[in-house]
């Protein structure tokens, strides 16, 4: 009897799995062995390359050939092959160097698993300038250490740092540029479109793309997803058989693809680590996860219009505190509507509105009753400088007096224009001198108002930079430096202030006073003492 289209399709689809299992079932052993990644949350969407053609591959039992070394050997064992004058990767950015400011050579002498240790340095969260300069250094583009190799490690360091940041559309980007299709590659692109709602999109390149081997659980999810439930059911049946899918993995992709048969039943286990892929299949079951103690990059999934107005705001909220997304997001979540309850978020949502429509109306009086308020509930939950980016210039044009005058400087202060607000401002006490100093580079006359501000002084004053900084730039190897700066800043606020001071005077020292300026700023009023 002849075999129509769909049988063949199907039968096709049980030949490839078959053929795939040993290979993908060595590939995740060995990846259940190591590190995935320098992020530990990756899916595992796809396995090694697959590098031959698929009808050449050797059985999976087969005996491996024996090595051709010694006196009859055209090789030595150890040799490995690479393609001579590719260019790496690792130079790819999306920045050129007439807009960062910085120069082409970043990282000079440096060393790439030197440069890429600094990039994954401990995580500590930075102050909104400090975030924004990583941001320029990780997307810049620069050519590649003199070590770099061809299998793109800094690119990917890069990558990673800016996923852990929860910048998913720059990392997108990045990976876009670097146009590779990669495995390691892939499965961050994979990742990012699963979290933003794009996964159709990145199922159509794993399918189209012949040098990835999807993992089982990742070809069944696109195959639900493209509407082919019986070729999606066969691959589970055959994982099942062949072993090849853990009892957790069976428990949820079988509950993914007939949730009906499951009704009553108790949820598959959580699994340890939660990956984007198995996020998404828990919410498809409906039963959607909160990302809230989840890493940062999860609460992208919370920004779609599947999620509930309080789960957005408080992704976008975790979200833009990072800086990783625009504060007109924000903007946009808190005004969609008026809050339907009260207490925790509905508060800041409401004395949010209230001071937004009284901003809109440009009336003086209604501004200054309702910014205190306002400015108390983004101070509570460390969202000034957004606070800033949407609303100083609006405030700066609003004769106020009194508290509100004040609170109106700071969030000046905050925002790109605080070298304008400062010289339009006399002081009002010690505090307000030091600050305008600050923002006009000059602390001539001006005295530091407390212990933060005489770590911060001697930078502007003095500016000498210690020994290490002076090597790094001596070896221009100013990307190190500049990431070892917002280290030390970062964790000088939280005890050793020396930190602060060594960090703002190499940054002044590199030229960027601009971020120098801000970073202070930040400092004295900002409360992130940790």
């Amino acid at each position: 009897m002849p075999i129509d289209r769909r049988s063949a399709q199907v039968l096709g689809g049980l030949s490839l799995c078959l053929m795939l299992a040993g290979e993908l079932a060595g590939a995740q052993t060995k990846a259940a062995q190591s590190p995935l990644s320098a992020i530990d949350w990756l899916s595992q969407s796809v396995t090694t390359q697959a590098g031959t053609a698929v009808g050449k591959r050797a059985p999976p039992n087969a005996p491996a050939e024996t090595p051709v070394t010694g006196d009859g050997g055209a090789l030595p064992s150890n040799v490995s092959v690479s393609v001579l004058d590719k260019p790496s990767s690792d130079g790819v950015g999306l920045l050129a160097s007439t807009s960062t400011g910085l120069p082409r050579d970043l990282w000079g002498m440096g060393l790439q698993a030197e440069i890429i240790n600094s990039i994954g340095v401990e995580k500590v969260e930075p102050l909104p300038a400090l975030t924004g300069l990583l941001m320029t250094l990780l997307l810049a583009e620069a050519t590649p250490p003199v070590d770099s190799t061809q299998n793109g490690a800094l690119l990917r360091a890069r990558i990673d740092k800016l996923l852990d940041m929860g910048a998913l559309d720059q990392a997108a980007s990045l990976l876009a540029a670097a146009g590779s299709a990669d495995p390691e590659m892939f499965r961050r692109a994979f990742d990012i479109a699963l979290l933003t709602g794009n996964e159709d999109q990145g199922c159509e390149m794993m399918q189209s793309t012949p040098e990835l081997a999807p993992t089982f659980p990742a070809r069944i999810f696109c195959l639900a997803r493209s509407g082919d439930w019986s070729a999606a059911a066969l691959t589970l049946r055959t994982a099942q058989a062949l072993g090849y899918v853990t009892p957790e993995d069976d428990s949820l992709l079988s509950r993914f693809l007939d949730p009906d048969l499951y009704e009553g039943d108790a949820l598959p286990p959580l699994p340890e680590r939660m990956t984007p892929l198995s996020w998404r299949m828990f919410e498809a079951i409906g039963e959607p996860q909160s990302t809230a103690n989840l890493p940062l990059a999860f609460a992208h999934a919370e920004l779609r219009d599947t999620a509930g107005w309080k789960s957005q705001i408080e992704a976008a909220e975790r979200l833009a505190r990072a800086g990783a997304i625009a504060p007109n997001v924000l903007l946009g979540l808190y005004t969609e509507r008026l809050p339907a309850a009260s207490g925790g978020v509905w508060d800041r949502v409401d004395v949010f509105q209230r001071f937004e429509t009284a901003l809109r109306t440009g009336d003086p009086g209604a501004v200054a009753q309702n910014l205190p308020a306002a400015w108390q509930a983004m101070t509570d939950a460390e969202l000034e400088v957004p606070f800033a980016l949407l609303f100083a210039e609006d405030l700066a044009r609003l004769p106020l007096t009194g508290d509100a005058s004040r609170i109106a400087f700071e969030v000046g202060l905050l925002s790109p224009r605080y070298g304008a607000i400062a010289k339009a401002r006399s002081p009002q006490s010690q505090r307000e001198a030091f600050l305008i100093g600050l923002a006009t580079g000059s602390l001539i006359g001006a005295t530091p108002p407390d212990t933060l501000g005489r770590a911060i002084a001697p930078a502007f004053v003095r500016g000498t930079i210690t020994a290490d900084y002076a090597t790094l730039l001596d070896q221009r190897r100013l990307g190190e430096a500049v990431l070892l700066a917002i280290n030390r800043i970062s964790r000088g606020v939280q005890g050793d202030l020396t930190g602060v001071t060594e960090g703002l005077a190499l940054l002044r020292q590199a030229g960027m006073e601009d971020v120098a300026r801000r970073t202070a700023l930040e400092l004295m009023l900002l409360e992130r003492r940790g």
